[in-house]
């Protein structure tokens, strides 16, 4: 009668296997995959946070940068060259979506979120005022307050509003901004005002009258003494240069 042989040492050995595949498997499966890898989010928030601190050098008052943080899930290959930017037109103020740009080892680009709090004084009026009215110093009063909350050109000093005028009317509280005022009128119309006349090789001096009010850097019409009608640019002291 034949006789199969078998090794005593095959059961242990299959046993062996077994142990070393489930081995195996549990290693693999607890082991990070390196498709599993993830942008650090602290790096990409510091980069925020050093473009914004860049953006608002400058700025009056106290400023407060709080960058939210950087989804820790994403799935963005880690970075070794980040950049941070902002859309152009954009200024770092308010509520910011801020680009980040990666350059290396792999290209990308995502986006975070900021906000950007600018605190300082402000100019207020502190009376109902009409247009083409001249501010003195009693009608305007400094405030403290959030700038990045009020509107665009806020005036913060009371030399930046006083003796200009009122482009329209403001009501008393009301912000002032740059674009509600103009320079007073250095030039009335109907004025008699100096006007020197340059042109290639000559310089004349005379006099003219203003035909409309203009301010210090602007243009007037004016008519001179032989009832010629010119253009000419009125300066600071009120005379007008006319170039030919």
């Amino acid at each position: 009668m034949d006789h199969q042989f078998r090794s005593p040492t095959a059961p242990r050995f299959a046993k062996l296997c077994r142990a070393g595949l489930l081995s195996l498997v549990l290693f693999a499966a607890l082991s990070p995959s390196p498709s599993a890898a993830q942008q650090p989010s602290e790096p990409v928030e510091a980069a925020v946070r050093s473009l914004l601190e860049r953006e608002t050098l400058g700025q009056p008052g106290e400023v407060r940068i709080n960058v939210r943080t950087f989804d820790p899930a994403n799935q963005l290959p880690p970075c070794t060259a980040l950049d941070a930017f902002l859309q152009p037109g954009t200024r770092a103020w308010g509520q910011l979506t801020v680009g980040i740009r990666c350059d290396a080892p792999t290209a990308w680009t995502a986006w975070a979120q900021a906000t950007v709090q600018v605190f300082g004084p402000y100019l207020v009026t502190t009376r109902a005022m009409r247009s083409a009215e001249v501010i003195g110093e009693a009608d305007i009063e400094v405030r403290e307050g959030e700038l990045s909350a009020l509107p665009d050109n806020i005036l913060s000093a009371p030399k930046q509003a006083i003796g200009h005028v009122t482009r329209f009317a403001q009501a008393a509280g009301a912000p002032l901004r740059a674009g509600s005022l103009r320079q007073a009128d250095a030039v009335r119309r109907g004025q008699t005002v100096p006007v020197t006349t340059r042109g290639p090789g000559f310089t004349v001096s005379g006099e003219g009258q203003a035909l409309n009010g203009a301010a210090a850097g602007e243009r007037v019409r004016l008519r001179l003494g032989n009832g010629q009608i010119v253009q000419g640019t009125v300066r600071p002291d009120g005379t007008v240069d006319v170039e030919f």
